[in-house]
C-alpha cells in the first residue's frame, strides 16, 4: 500500500477519506514514528558537543535505539493499513445461508484478531519511545530539550490512539481469551505509560 511513500499531504488527504486505510492505528504509528525522531533529533544536537562529552556515547546509543523503532514504527503504518483491509472486505460478506454466516464468521475472527495484533505492536513501540525519551530529556541538550517534550506528547497520543484500536477490535473477537489477554496488556501499558509520558513532559516544562 505504501502510505508512508507518499507526501505528508498525499498521506493526510488519503487519511481524510471515506477509504478505510489509513485509519486512526496507522495515523497513530506515524505519530509514534515522529516521536522516535524528535528524540533522534536530541540526540543529534547533542552529539558533538563539548559541553555534553560525557553523554556522548550514551546519546549514540540512544540514538540507535530511537532509529530502529523510527523505522519500525513506520513499517508498522503499512502492517495496521494490510491487517484491517480483510477486516473491513469481511464485512460485507454475505451472510443469507448457514455456510455463509460460518465462513463469515470465521473470516471475521481471524481478521479481529490481526487487527488487534497490530495495534498493540504499536502500543509496544510507544512504550519504548516512551522510556528513551525521559532520558534524552535529562541527558541531551537543554537548548533541545523541548523537543524531548513533543516526543513524549507524541508518543502518549500514539499510546492511545493505538490502544483504542485495539479495544474496538477484541469486543467483537469471539475468542475471549485472547481478547481478554489483549485487553489486559494494553490496559496495563496504558496505566504505566501515560505516567511516565506525563512525568518526562513535566520534567521538561520545568527546565523551560
Amino acid at each position: 500500500m505504501n502510505f508512508t511513500d507518499k507526501s505528508c499531504r498525499d498521506f493526510v488527504g488519503a487519511l481524510s477519506g471515506k477509504d478505510p486505510v489509513p485509519g486512526g492505528g496507522g495515523a497513530s504509528a506515524l505519530v509514534g514514528s515522529l516521536a522516535a525522531a524528535l528524540g533522534n533529533m536530541v540526540g543529534s544536537l547533542t552529539v558533538g558537543k563539548k559541553k555534553y562529552a560525557d553523554v556522548e556515547e550514551d546519546m549514540k546509543a540512544l540514538m540507535q535505539k530511537t532509529e530502529k523503532l523510527q523505522e519500525e514504527l513506520l513499517s508498522l503504518v503499512e502492517e495496521d493499513a494490510k491487517a484491517f483491509a480483510p477486516l473491513s472486505r469481511a464485512y460485507g460478506m454475505p451472510k443469507d445461508t448457514e455456510e455463509e454466516r460460518a465462513e463469515k464468521e470465521r473470516v471475521m475472527e481471524a481478521a479481529l484478531k490481526e487487527a488487534s495484533r497490530v495495534p498493540l505492536q504499536i502500543m509496544r513501540k510507544c512504550c519504548q519511545v516512551i522510556e528513551l525519551q525521559k532520558e534524552f530529556a535529562e541527558k541531551g541538550s537543554r537548548l533541545a530539550v523541548s523537543d524531548a517534550g513533543v516526543g513524549v506528547i507524541f508518543a502518549k497520543a500514539a499510546l492511545q490512539g493505538a490502544a483504542l484500536n485495539v479495544f474496538i477490535n477484541t469486543k467483537s473477537i469471539k475468542d475471549r481469551k485472547f481478547a481478554e489477554e489483549s485487553e489486559r496488556e494494553a490496559d496495563e501499558m496504558l496505566q504505566d505509560y501515560t505516567i511516565k509520558a506525563d512525568y518526562v513532559y513535566a520534567l521538561v516544562y520545568s527546565q523551560l
